[in-house]
């Protein structure tokens, strides 16, 4: 009976060591997804499918790695603002024409679709300090985004909450120095001085709107310019779909806002990040 229990327990730990082995070796693979299930890395369409006017534009981040972006505008002489977009985190900017196409009709503003790291057309391969570095702006439309990658880890796998988690985690948090990629938002969100516009979809079925409404408190503790408008309806990918006039409207109403005040003496470059 003891050499049973013995060997058992031995299966056990060879099992779990392999999987944390498979977990540590493969985590970026978990975390970027540049390609989605039976497509591939890249674009499927351009913004002239859409008729949308627009630039290939190539840029080189501080650490040299090449990017690609497109640029966009509604038309030529456009004098809105420029939203800078990021995508959300599974395939590429050509996935989120239908909805630019839509922004630049309701918001009248360019767009500035970059191409994350290893994604697209970019070179490169996507990694949290990299991404970072592409993506440095100055103020922030958030939308259905997480707290952290670690908070992140025991929503989709729950065994793993008691060994990773970020600070409101009751573990031990042990696991935690594996993540390579912990994407801890909330640890940063209350020192963003810029006006922020939290945008929550509370069917969101991948982030629960719970990591929204903390990163919203979190913010908003030492900036005042902080708005949080939820979509009863909204799910991960489709909170700007499902939200209609008043998703569209809440943009603008936030543009008007802050862009109308420097305008005329300041660019300004709006980042939407969907997590």
């Amino acid at each position: 009976m003891f050499s049973y229990l013995s060997a058992l327990a031995y299966l056990v730990g060879v099992v779990a060591a392999a999987a944390l082995a498979l977990l540590v070796v493969f985590q970026e693979r978990l975390v970027y997804v540049p390609v989605l299930p039976g497509l591939s890395k890249s674009y499927a369409i351009t913004p002239a499918r859409l008729r949308l006017a627009y630039e290939d534009v190539w840029l080189h981040s501080a650490d040299g790695v090449r990017l690609h972006a497109w640029f966009i505008k509604i038309f030529p002489d456009c004098t809105g603002p420029t939203i800078l977009f990021f995508q959300e985190n599974a395939g590429n900017i050509a996935h989120r024409l239908e909805c630019v196409r839509i922004m630049l009709q309701r918001l009248h503003c360019n767009v500035f679709l970059l191409s994350y790291r290893g994604y697209g057309a970019s070179d490169g391969d996507p990694s949290q300090h990299g991404i970072i570095m592409d993506a440095q702006v100055s103020a922030l439309i958030l939308e259905n985004t997480f707290t952290s990658v670690l908070d992140m880890a025991g929503v989709l796998l729950p065994i793993l909450k008691w060994f990773i988690g970020g600070g409101g985690s009751k573990g031990p948090k042990v696991l935690n120095f594996l993540v390579r990629s912990p994407w801890s938002t909330i640890d940063i969100i209350g020192q963003v001085k810029q006006p922020i516009l939290f945008l929550s979809g509370l069917q969101d079925e991948m982030v629960p709107p719970s990591h929204m409404q903390m990163l919203y408190k979190k913010a908003a503790e030492k900036n005042s310019r902080c708005l949080f408008i939820d979509f009863p309806t909204g799910m991960h990918m489709d909170t700007w779909l499902s939200g209609g006039d008043r998703y569209w409207r809440t943009i603008q109403l936030f543009l008007d806002q802050y862009v109308s005040q420097t305008k005329d003496t300041e660019r300004r470059t709006f980042e939407r990040k969907i997590s």
